[in-house]
């Protein structure tokens, strides 16, 4: 990262971005080859699982309308019936099983990214194998981060149905009622938006700092404050391009529309490139808003002590302290 400290608050929407796509070119090796043992297979377990669980739906789909044509307590209905219970059954464990790996190897990526520029920054060598040492031993508290989002992000919905449903009940039919839900799904999102960014401020949080969990997502709070806004617009931009990605996957690779078979696997392969690039630059930029907050709120980041907290002693992971991360609180 070539901005000083004090500089790089100042980055703007095209800086970030910018000074993203200057840091993998510098560092082509390390983050190529943290792609092709993570990023990589992460992308395609995703779209893979798209393909799957289209198959596995469509076959529910087809035998739950030939049962509906079929009289109950025919041989034919209860074989179809049984079908039907075991095609659900695979499809839920499908999925529970796709979860599970997803969120590894995802928690797993952002550990490897996020030392990887926290490296860069302190100007420190990068070995692909000394990251991938440090990565199992960091995931761990990224766990507990991603397990508070889910809480928090679990209430969230909760409230928002439980208020919806109050006004539904209350509200009658009419444009006021349409009016309202529309500004209620509005605030929702953004309310959504937000809990997220925080999340992903909180998970760099986790691997830099002491602060994991409920504690990362508090201080991440407090760190965001005054680059919220470009922080949420990032995400909007990110997610609307992971949309189009898995929008192209579904339409001409799932559904087959476009042409041929080899169409078809020449589009998953560049859907499959875009993605990996997309998840990449979406942790590089997710790092780099961190730094920017902390030089926002003028907390200067000693670079030795980092440093130091990054090294792997005895094959053991030493979390970075608030106290060296704050070691100088600048006024303006």
């Amino acid at each position: 990262m070539d901005k000083e400290q004090e500089e790089i608050q100042f980055l703007g929407f095209f800086g970030i971005y910018k000074e993203s796509f200057n840091i993998v070119p510098a560092w082509r090796n390390i983050f190529s080859q943290i792609s092709l043992a993570l990023i990589f297979p992460l992308s395609f377990i995703y779209l893979a699982h798209i393909q799957i669980s289209h198959y596995l739906f469509s076959n529910i789909l087809q035998n739950e309308h030939i049962l509906a044509r079929i009289p109950r307590g025919t041989p034919t209905y209860n074989n179809i019936s049984d079908i039907l219970s075991s095609e659900w059954t695979t499809f839920v464990l499908f999925k529970i099983g796709y979860l599970i790996f997803f969120l590894i190897l995802a928690l797993l990526s952002t550990s490897a990214v996020v030392y990887t520029i926290a490296c860069i920054y302190t100007a420190k060598d990068i070995a692909f194998k000394k990251v991938m040492s440090v990565v199992p031993k960091v995931w761990k508290r990224l766990v507990a981060t991603f397990i508070w989002n889910f809480v928090i992000l679990f209430g969230y919905n909760i409230v928002a149905i439980l208020v919806f449903v109050i006004f539904i009940a209350l509200l009658p039919a009419g444009v006021i009622a349409v009016l309202i839900f529309i500004i209620f799904s509005m605030v929702y999102l953004v309310g959504f938006v937000y809990i997220s960014v925080i999340w992903h401020l909180a998970s760099v949080i986790s691997v830099l700092e002491e602060s994991y969990g409920l504690n990362a997502m508090i201080k991440s709070q407090d760190l965001i404050k005054g680059k919220v806004g470009i922080s949420m617009v990032i995400f909007v931009i990110h997610n609307i391009c992971f949309f189009g990605i898995q929008s192209a996957f579904e339409w001409f690779v799932v559904l087959g529309n476009g042409g041929g078979f080899v169409f078809r696997i020449g589009v998953g392969f560049v859907c499959l490139a875009l993605l990996s690039l997309l998840i990449l630059f979406g942790l590089i930029i997710q790092t780099i808003i961190y730094f920017i907050c902390k030089s926002f709120h003028h907390e200067n980041i000693d670079k030795s002590s980092l440093a130091d907290h990054l090294e792997v002693y005895l094959g053991e992971y030493v979390p970075l302290k608030s106290k060296d991360v704050q070691l100088e609180h600048l006024d303006v």
